[in-house]
């Protein structure tokens, strides 16, 4: 996994991806799965996620993500 990872991240690099775009993209798609993995339930997503529900709540809102 560490090579894969380090691999995207010298091709978003290369491309001229800005940190703070990355960062957001990626908090973006690990939250929806994480959220989809649990069936769109916020507690046990925000468990698995290590945060508050409110937190999790608040990210769904800034990333428009939806619930199932």
């Amino acid at each position: 996994m560490r090579e894969q990872l380090d691999s995207l991240i010298a091709e978003m690099v290369d491309k001229g991806i800005r940190y703070a775009d990355a960062q957001r993209e990626f908090e973006r798609r690990f939250i929806a799965q994480v959220l989809d993995r649990q069936d769109g339930c916020l507690l046990k997503a925000a468990k698995a996620l290590g945060i508050h529900r409110n937190t999790l709540s608040r990210k769904l809102v800034e990333h428009r993500l939806k619930r199932r």
